[in-house]
């Protein structure tokens, strides 16, 4: 179809009126040549009619419209303050070399931002000399070892009498790196965990630049307390510390010995006629003074200063410092001619000192303090200890994960849901078995996912209750039917979970609303989620040498093997060679692979002629033969081995946020 030629001419001219008007179009654009609007127009050639230009012209090709500019974003680089102090100190960070050992290029420049919100003035020196709070920093540094950091690390820069502007800049900015690494390595920074286990996962909490820099210099005198706040103040950690201050420190100087008459155990307020005796020893006063309250005391009164004093003594010679006289007390005091140091040594306290770093600076005033090696639970309610029990933890191939979690919720007649990691060991088991339940096991489709599920049950291997805090390890405390398991010394038998030794006791102390008694109740009745009215601080840790609440120091074996690799970390004495070579393997967490299903028949039921030690769901495993359909095994292979709370194998490389699980 031909379209006629004066309507072309009629809409180029006004089209060529109004674009030319608004400075759109040139000549040039809009001239039309003979053969152009003679050319015959087809529909398939035309553009789509809301474009009428293109419509009525061919050839022209509209050009889109101009981008409007973008805001200019451009920083100006910082400038030379025009102080020449200043300007010293601005080019000392524009020098590259190197500030501290171990200080990263992140920390340089977080210390160089700092500076600049500061107008690159100085930090620590005025008038060429020390301001008070950089001497009390210098002190604290130069007395790193006190808490087992290594003062070596922490460099104070020297500055002469007359030191010039080159040298002040130096000196200032060194002293902040150091103050910053200090920080840092007080709070857990000083080792790279992942290499010692890649199971030991803490959120530790490492101060800025900014922080630190800003808490300390505001603090004046008292700089050095400041910054010696960033190691751990929990009383374990004190502990330990007092002990290595023992250890470097001279032995303790013979005293004369006292040999008490036979007695009973002395306790606080009872009254007897060896008191006087030891009021005398210990250089007290014959008769308690009066107070505003109270009389004058009686000379034989085992009164709290009595107390105290052999307390003291009983700490002295390694003994529990309950000041309680006993038995082992009054031998200690006949044999007091002899000194006796402190035992341990400096090594395996550092490195349990470098332990209560990985731990939140506050526990929580109400928390559950795991400590693997001891495989001892402890409930605090109030800063004070509530309860303990035995528990068993991870063998050395699937170990339990050391970090810091909340305890959300219980959950009462749980359901147990067969791991992929065992669950393809079962392969020949469940080869030709056609059914969905069998042995009081069920298939479970899910989302894709095929799993087995153990019903709530006297035979579940969570036993009645478990306790939840949800984490990337996929563990949690709970419950077992293989009691048996907790009278053996050394209880490592688990998949990587804490199972708990009378698991209603605790959940006495972490539910406040539900007692032991009610909790049974509901025992058989059907699955049960409880909240906890407020989330409980859950904290597996591992400490092999530590003091116990009765004063006494105890050591540990090193289940895992992670002493010698963290002294080798540290720089200390005995921490290479053969001692890491023997470290049990971490193989990393792989997917399930297909498992190839042999036909077989399914063997005979058997019962358990004693209890064995398996880990968790292996005396199911063993004792009762499991069975499912072959397509179950394969579609379980082929799923993602996703977290699922039953013990999976633990995750050996961090994963990343599940977003499917096998429940």
């Amino acid at each position: 179809m031909r379209v006629p030629r004066s309507s072309l001419v009629a809409l180029a001219a006004l089209l060529t009126g109004s674009l030319a008007s608004a400075g759109a179009l040139s000549a040039e654009t809009v001239a039309l040549d003979k053969a152009a609007l003679d050319a015959p127009v087809h529909p398939s050639d035309s553009p789509a009619p809301s474009d009428p230009v293109s419509t009525a012209l061919p050839d022209y090709k509209p050009e889109p419209p101009a981008a409007e500019p973008a805001p200019a974003t451009s920083v100006a680089a910082p400038v030379a303050p025009a102080d020449p102090l200043g300007a010293a100190i601005f080019a000392r960070f524009s020098d590259t070399s190197p500030l501290l050992l171990r200080l990263t290029s992140k920390d340089r420049d977080a210390i160089r931002g700092f500076y600049e919100g500061r107008a690159f003035k100085p930090l620590w020196i005025a008038d060429g000399v020390w301001t008070e709070a950089a001497r009390a920093v210098s002190a604290r540094l130069s007395a790193a070892g006190e808490d087992g950091l290594d003062a070596r690390a922490y460099t104070v820069p020297n500055l002469g009498e007359k030191p010039d502007q080159k040298a002040v800049a130096d000196a200032d900015i060194r002293l902040s790196a150091a103050a910053l690494l200090y920080a840092r390595d007080a709070r857990g920074g000083r080792v790279n965990l992942a290499s010692i286990s890649r199971l030991i996962t803490p959120q530790l909490d490492l101060p800025d630049a900014s922080a630190v820099l800003s808490k300390i210099s505001d603090a004046g005198a008292k700089a050095g307390d400041a910054l010696q706040a960033y190691n751990p103040s929990t009383a374990g950690y004190r502990a330990l510390k007092a002990r290595l201050a023992a250890l470097r420190g001279p032995a303790p100087a013979a005293v004369k010995p006292l040999r008490l008459p036979p007695g009973p155990v002395l306790r606080l307020g009872m009254h007897d006629a060896r008191v006087p005796l030891l009021r005398a020893h210990f250089d007290l006063e014959a008769r308690p003074a009066g107070t505003l309250d109270r009389g004058p005391g009686e000379p034989d009164e085992y009164d709290s200063g009595v107390s105290e004093a052999v307390a003291n003594f009983q700490r002295g010679r390694g003994l529990p410092g309950n000041g309680v006289l006993n038995i082992q007390t009054v031998l200690a005091l006949a044999d007091a001619g002899r000194p006796a140091r402190a035992t341990g040594n400096e090594a395996e306290l550092i490195v349990n000192m470098e332990r209560w770093r990985w731990l939140p600076g506050d526990l929580g005033a109400d928390y559950i303090l795991v400590n693997v090696p001891e495989y001892r639970l402890r409930a605090y309610r109030g800063g004070s200890l509530r309860d303990e029990a035995r528990v068993i933890v991870g063998k050395p191939e699937s170990r339990t994960p050391l970090f810091s979690g909340l305890m959300e919720y219980a959950v009462v007649n749980p359901s147990w849901y067969v791991p992929p990691s065992i669950l393809k060991t079962m392969a020949p088991k469940l080869a030709g078995y056609g059914g969905k339940t069998w042995g009081g096991y069920e298939v479970v489709r899910h989302g894709g996912h095929v799993a087995l599920r153990q019903p709530p049950g006297e035979r579940n291997a969570l036993g009645f209750i478990k306790f939840m805090f949800p984490n990337q390890h996929a563990v949690y405390l709970h419950d077992t039917p293989n009691r048996s398991l907790f009278s053996a010394a050394k209880r490592d038998f688990s998949h990587g979970c804490v199972r708990v030794d009378d698991p209603f006791r605790l959940a006495d102390v972490v539910l406040p609303d539900w007692s032991e008694e009610r909790l049974k109740k509901l025992i058989g009745k059907g699955e049960r989620t409880i909240r906890l009215p407020a989330k409980l601080p859950v904290h597996l840790a591992y400490f092999t040498a530590y003091v116990d609440d009765g004063g006494t120091f105890r050591t540990l074996p090193d289940l895992y093997g992670y002493d010698a690799p963290m002294r080798a970390a540290l720089g200390l004495p005995g921490g290479g060679g053969p001692a890491i070579a023997r470290l049990p393997d971490e193989p990393a967490r792989r997917r399930a692979e297909t498992v190839p299903v042999a036909h077989a028949r399914p063997a005979p039921h058997r019962e358990a002629s004693r209890p064995r030690r398996y880990a968790d769901g292996q005396q199911a495993e063993r004792d009762e033969e499991y069975v499912a359909p072959r397509r179950v095994l394969r579609r379980a292979a082929r799923a993602e081995s996703a977290p699922a709370y039953g013990e999976p194998g633990l995750w050996t490389p961090p994963p990343p946020p599940a977003t499917r699980s096998w429940w």
